[in-house]
């Protein structure tokens, strides 16, 4: 009754095209309450986290592709590249990315659990790409290949991100597509 409901690109059709590129959808919803103590509730779509980032202006957050739930209006939505061909190829879900500036909150969605990191200035880690939830754009993002033959036949996978700081990097336990290969074995099939 007491909040008001508008659907708009959010900017134009290009602002809609390049979030639709990653992961989100064109239109967005506006929600605005109509009088006093209105409260409104969001859910993740997977089972993880909702993480609120407060942005300040001088603060850019990069998210993973489908991070975005929900943000003040005053926070930007856009699409990020990876600027080095080597991550876009062997990056798999690190390539086309999420951008968040401005001044406001913006809600992620997270799947499984998150760890915060700060990295110092020079530090590294290194993280399964489709892991990293949301970093700051402080962060310097590569891609690395795991050597060595029994870790490529019988490692998780060929490529690994190599983040560096200085800067907050958020890492997620659980990406939707690890909980997917984890739930395949127990769906029933039409032989039985």
């Amino acid at each position: 009754k007491g909040m008001k409901m508008d659907t708009s690109t959010g900017g134009g059709l290009l602002k809609g095209i390049g979030r639709a590129l990653s992961g989100d959808t064109i239109f967005l919803n506006f929600f605005t309450a109509q009088e006093d103590n209105q409260q409104i509730g969001f859910s993740s779509c997977t089972p993880g986290k909702i993480m609120p980032i407060r942005l300040n202006g001088s603060n850019t957050i990069i998210g993973q592709k489908n991070a975005f739930l929900a943000a003040e209006e005053s926070v930007e939505v856009d699409i990020h590249f990876r600027n080095k061909l080597g991550t876009g190829i062997f990056g798999g879900e690190g390539f086309i990315l999420q951008k968040f500036t401005g001044n406001g909150i913006v809600f992620l969605e997270i799947d499984g659990e998150v760890i915060e990191k700060d990295l110092a200035p020079g530090e590294k880690i290194l993280v399964d790409p489709g892991h990293i939830a949301a970093m700051e754009e402080s962060i310097e993002f590569d891609i690395e290949r795991v050597k060595g033959a029994k870790n490529i036949l019988f490692g998780e996978g060929l490529f690994f991100a190599r983040l560096t700081g200085p800067g907050k990097v958020w890492i997620q336990t659980m990406p939707i597509s690890k909980l997917a290969e984890a739930i395949i074995p127990f769906i029933p099939t039409s032989s039985g």
